[in-house]
């Protein structure tokens, strides 16, 4: 078990796009920042907003690259060469298309499923091999509509599921931070996952 060391959450900043699909990974982010009641600011040289926080006496970072979403990795490779940290000592929070609203798996490397900021990422670190909590946002069913989408807010009953599943994610800090992923996997999995609505936003 590697522990985990720097925490990305992905997303776009500014105001209009605060509450949109694509930042999932900022929101998990900011809560998990509230709940070790650390507090992310702006660090230039990072290319983000930062916090800095102690798990089981360990130094543990949290990063909200501020590079829009297809820059994603330069803020990532800036803080990983800092502070020495390790592919695998990296978990990527983002919003997942092949997955439906309410559903979060882990995994580790793999493709980047047309993800621009994991695609990114492996090209700054020059691996794919960096763990990812997946959080479902679904899929407009037509990829000529996918950009619209994710750069829309979800529906009120799409929120409420996407909402779930940060914080049933979030419970699990813990286990993340320790490297036991299999335990978090085990805790997220047993459960049904959620399946896709019927009813989809037309682009």
């Amino acid at each position: 078990m590697t522990p985990i060391k720097l925490i990305i959450g992905l997303g776009n900043p500014g105001a209009e796009y605060r509450d949109t699909r694509h930042n999932a990974g900022f929101c998990w982010v900011d809560k998990l920042a509230e709940a070790l009641r650390a507090r992310l600011a702006p660090q230039s040289k990072f290319h983000g907003l930062v916090a800095k926080a102690k798990h089981a006496g360990r130094d543990l970072w949290l990063l909200e690259p501020t590079t829009y979403m297809n820059a994603s990795g330069r803020a990532v490779v800036a803080m990983a060469l800092y502070y020495k940290i390790l592919p695998d000592e990296i978990l990527v929070v983002h919003d997942e298309l092949d997955l439906p609203a309410g559903a979060v798996k882990i995994k580790k490397g793999g493709g980047n499923g047309g993800h621009n900021g994991l695609k990114d990422i492996s090209a700054h670190l020059t691996t794919p091999d960096f763990w990812r909590l997946r959080i479902g946002i679904g899929h407009p069913g037509d990829k000529n509509a996918v950009v619209n989408y994710v750069l829309r807010p979800p529906l009120q009953e799409e929120q409420a599921l996407i909402d779930g599943a940060i914080d049933k994610s979030l419970v699990l800090w813990p286990d993340l931070l320790d490297g036991k992923f299999e335990a978090a996997m085990l805790k997220l999995h047993t459960k049904p996952q959620p399946k896709a609505s019927p009813t989809q936003e037309q682009p």
